[in-house]
C-alpha cells in the first residue's frame, strides 16, 4: 500500500514519540542499550502501525504475523512500539529492568506474552525464526501429504529483526543455509546494519562485507535499504512479502543512536544508558524537531 505524504508524518511524529519512551526508560533503569533502539525506531514504527497483521486487543491471535527480535538487547523499541500500539499502558515502560517487571532487559517471552521469543544469546534469533517458518510451511501440506499452496492453511509471515553484530555467530549463518535450503518465502530477517557493536565499529571487529552477496550465495533475496525512509521501507518489505521461492534479508541501514547528535554513530552508546542529564538533554533536542 503506498504510503502518503500524510501517513509518513503521522509515522515520523510516533516514531519521534517512540524514542522519547526509549530515553526516558532508559534513564529510569539506569541501564540498558540506547543506540540501536533509537536507530531502529523508524522501522518498529513501521511495523507495528502500518505492516504487521497483529491485534492489539487479541495478542494471542492465531492468524497473527509473528516479530522475533534477535538482538534482544534492543528491546527498549520493541516495548515502546508494542505499547504505544496498545499492547499494554504506556506508563508500565518505566518499569525497565526493575524488580518483579514484565519487561526485562532482554526479552522474556514468559513474563510477557505477547513477545514470541525469549532473546539475549545473540545469533539465535534466526533459529528461532526458521523453526517458525518451517513449521508453517509444513501445516500447509494437504492430507495426503502434497505441498499445498501458501495461503492454504496458515498465511502469515516470520520477521526477524537482527544485529549486524550478531552475524559474527556461526549459528546464524547455519539458520540462513537451513531458511536457503528450504525456500521459506514466509521468513523476512530485517538486519540493523548500523556498523557497531559493543567493542567497536563492525568492520574493525568482524569484517562483515561483502554481506549483500554472502547472503544470496545461500539462496536468500536480498535488498538493501535506508532504515530511515518510510516510504522506501515500505516498498522493499511488499516486495519481500511476492518473492515466492526463497526467503528474504532486508539489510536496512541506519543511524546508531539516531535523533539525538552525541550519541549518533558512537559505538560507546551501544550498551550505555544516559545519564538523567543526558536524558534532559535527549529529549529536548527530539522534542525541538519540527514536523
Amino acid at each position: 500500500m503506498l504510503l502518503t505524504d500524510e501517513t509518513i508524518l503521522k509515522l515520523e511524529k510516533k516514531a519521534n514519540d517512540i524514542r522519547i519512551s526509549i530515553i526516558e526508560m532508559l534513564v529510569e533503569a539506569k541501564s540498558g542499550h540506547t543506540a540501536g533502539a533509537l536507530g531502529m525506531a523508524d522501522i518498529f514504527t513501521l511495523f507495528y502501525f502500518h505492516i504487521l497483521k497483529h491485534d492489539p486487543k487479541n495478542p494471542a491471535w492465531p492468524e497473527r504475523d509473528r516479530v522475533v527480535l534477535s538482538n534482544g538487547h534492543i528491546c527498549p523499541v520493541l516495548y515502546a512500539a508494542m505499547a504505544h500500539a496498545g499492547y499494554f499502558p504506556v506508563e508500565e515502560l518505566k518499569t525497565l529492568r526493575k524488580f518483579g517487571t514484565r519487561l526485562q532487559g532482554h526479552p522474556h517471552r514468559e513474563y510477557l506474552p505477547y513477545v514470541e521469543n525469549s532473546s539475549g544469546p545473540l545469533g539465535s534469533g534466526l533459529s528461532q525464526a526458521v523453526g517458525m517458518a518451517l513449521a508453517d510451511k509444513i501445516d500447509q501440506k494437504d492430507p495426503e501429504g502434497k505441498q499445498a499452496s501458501y495461503g492454504a492453511g496458515v498465511d502469515r509471515f516470520i520477521y526477524c529483526f537482527m544485529s549486524d553484530g550478531e552475524l559474527d555467530e556461526g549459528n546464524t549463518w547455519e539458520a540462513i543455509m537451513l531458511a536457503g535450503k528450504n525456500k521459506l518465502r514466509n521468513l523476512i530477517a530485517i538486519i540493523d546494519r548500523n556498523n557497531i557493536q559493543i567493542e567497536g565499529m563492525t568492520e574493525d571487529v568482524m569484517p562483515l562485507e561483502p554481506l549483500h552477496s554472502k547472503w544470496k550465495s545461500f539462496n536468500w533475496h536480498v535488498i538493501e535499504v535506508s532504515g530511515h525512509d518510510f516510504s522506501s521501507l515500505d516498498e522493499v518489505v511488499e516486495e519481500a512479502q511476492t518473492i515466492k521461492d526463497k526467503p528474504t534479508v532486508i539489510i536496512a541501514h541506519t543511524i546508531p543512536g539516531k535523533g539525538v547528535k552525541e550519541f549518533e554513530k558512537n559505538y560507546k552508546w551501544h550498551g550505555k544508558a544516559p545519564s538523567k542529564e543526558e536524558g534532559e538533554m535527549a529529549i529536548k533536542e527530539l522534542q525541538a524537531i519540527r514536523f
